[in-house]
């Protein structure tokens, strides 16, 4: 998540103060990592020295003063570059999991590999139970979204991982070659 793009997407509506911007992330995203204040803060002195935001004004009603801030033309340009740019999908073959079947293989053998993969996929399988129920009694669709999302990934992870137990002796031997 580019917290940099999300915080100018939350000031498209309207300037906004850190605690604003903090609240809104987590009502827009309920089921995405919570985002600390330090980091909301710390986004938002750079987007102001970048010159993507300027502040709208100040309010002291109850508590200290809170700076409220609003886009820039540059910041609504590069917000609508941002929207418009494509992701890169998987950039990068391989992952935390194939690195463990790896490191496995060669720090010990195909059994601890297999094994691996086996602990592995229950954790999978326990975590997918647990986000089908989420989605389930899910009570927005934005909180549906988000469960079905991730489990559509595990779904992946859980496929690869039958494969790849299917592959465990094939590859010791070319990794070992």
């Amino acid at each position: 998540m580019s917290t940099r793009h999300l915080l100018l997407g939350l000031l498209a509506r309207g300037p906004h103060h850190g605690y604003e911007l903090k609240r809104a992330h987590d009502d827009a995203l309920p089921s995405a990592k919570p985002l600390a204040f330090g980091q909301v803060y710390a986004t938002i002195g750079r987007l102001e020295r970048d010159g993507l935001i300027e502040p709208a004004g100040s309010d002291q009603a109850s508590g200290p003063e809170r700076v409220s801030y609003r886009l820039t033309g540059a910041g609504r340009t590069e917000l609508a570059q941002w929207l418009e740019a494509v992701e890169t999908p998987a950039p990068h073959l391989g992952g935390a999991l194939l690195e463990k079947v790896v490191v496995a293989l060669l720090a010990a053998d195909r059994q601890t590999a297999t094994q691996y993969l086996v602990r592995q996929r229950a954790a999978h399988m326990a975590r997918m139970r647990e986000l089908t129920q989420i989605r389930q009694a899910a009570t927005s669709v934005n909180e549906a979204a988000a469960a079905d999302y991730t489990i559509t990934h595990l779904d992946a992870d859980l496929r690869w991982m039958q494969q790849t137990v299917s592959r465990v002796d094939a590859l010791d031997k070319e990794i070992r070659s």
